[in-house]
């Protein structure tokens, strides 16, 4: 009986060489899924890094677009300051006005056009939609309106 035993355990029993070859593919897919992970971080990781490079980017363009903005508009107010607008007018040939030598016309209807980066401009005025008065009427102020019409349809 035990001999019996014996090639039933024998025979149940797996070669070395395959255990050995079952321990090694089951490491070799515990590096590949490593493997994988390490490359899917390393893959996000650098997606994020190009992001916030360009954002910095961005931000350097905005900061350089705001100060050449703010360079223009010392410039303009140089260009439109009284003394520089003085000093135009008087190579162009232009004197102050002296009291007496203006008149005002008041003509009926005329408006001041508006400057053309005005007219351009979106209106971004909320618009106002008017809702019928079906809409808007109460329940009593419904009835209240049938009962002094004497039931009639109000078109």
């Amino acid at each position: 009986m035990q001999g019996q035993a014996t090639q039933i355990i024998h025979a149940y029993k797996q070669a070395p060489w395959r255990v050995q070859r079952q321990w090694i593919g089951a490491f070799l897919l515990i590096v590949i899924g490593g493997a994988m992970i390490a490359a899917l971080y390393l893959d996000v990781t650098a997606r994020a890094a190009v992001a916030g490079r360009e954002i910095q980017e961005l931000r350097l363009e905005i900061t350089r677009i705001q100060r050449e903005n703010a360079d223009l508009e010392t410039q303009l107010a140089d260009l439109t300051s009284t003394a520089a607008m003085r000093q135009r007018a008087a190579a162009l040939g232009y004197r102050p006005v002296k009291p007496g030598e203006l008149d005002y016309v008041a003509v009926p209807g005329f408006f001041k056009p508006e400057p053309d980066i005005l007219l351009a401009a979106e209106d971004r005025t909320p618009r106002v939609e008017t809702q019928p008065t079906e809409y808007t009427q109460s329940l009593l102020e419904w009835f209240d309106e049938r009962i002094e019409l004497g039931g009639a349809r109000v078109p």
